[in-house]
């Protein structure tokens, strides 16, 4: 596996030689510095752990600056661990947006947009009963019947009901690298990517 830290910008469209157009998603990726490396031999796993996003020492525990102090670096905002990373990365080395290359697939994990408590029609995709009511004034979005009377006389558990919807984890995969802007620390990505804009999102292989 391969991975890095990324924060979502926004999305745009590219357009191909032929007139085609693509719409993408940008994700901003600073170097991410190795802050540590775990082996068989001392952690029980391989594992590289990656960091990015500077953050004051008064906002700090001491454990976290003496952490990020062996890799010679401040204390960082966020850090992922990547389990048998493929790429050979020593402490205090950082990984830069350049082990994607363009035209190779790569999910993309991040956390969807919270939208509070939602009805069964955004949460579900209930059709509702438009017009016809019937003559009812107020059950346009209704979710109707939800279980029986005397039988059996409770709710089955995984009824589609209103509730919280979104902050979620989600992983899009199979997403296309459009482009890639080494010198911006800038990367395109086909389709959208789960989040609002400047989210924290996490770009693997």
């Amino acid at each position: 596996m391969k991975g890095i830290i990324g924060k979502k910008i926004g999305m745009t469209s590219i357009f191909a030689p032929d007139g085609k157009q693509t719409a993408c998603t940008i994700i901003e990726v600073a170097p991410n510095v190795v802050t540590q490396v775990k082996t068989i031999e001392t952690d029980g796993y391989n594992a590289v752990q990656l960091a990015v996003g500077d953050k004051k020492e008064k906002h700090s525990t001491k454990a976290e600056i003496n952490h990020f102090a062996k890799a010679s670096t401040s204390a960082k905002q966020f850090t992922k661990e990547f389990r048998d990373y493929s790429i050979t990365k020593n402490i205090g080395e950082t990984v830069s947006v350049e082990i994607f290359q363009e035209g190779e697939k790569v999910d993309v994990v991040g956390t969807s947009k919270g939208k509070g408590f939602q009805g069964v029609v955004k949460r579900h995709g209930f059709a509702g009963v438009g017009e016809a009511s019937h003559g009812q004034h107020d059950r346009q979005r209704a979710p109707g019947s939800v279980g029986g009377s005397s039988y059996p006389s409770r709710v089955f558990k995984g009824m589609r009901m209103a509730g919280r919807m979104g902050g979620d984890r989600v992983k899009m995969k199979g997403l296309k690298v459009l482009k890639v802007f080494p010198e911006k620390n800038y990367i395109l990505i086909s389709g959208s990517v789960p989040g609002h804009n400047n989210s924290i999102v996490l770009i693997q292989k």
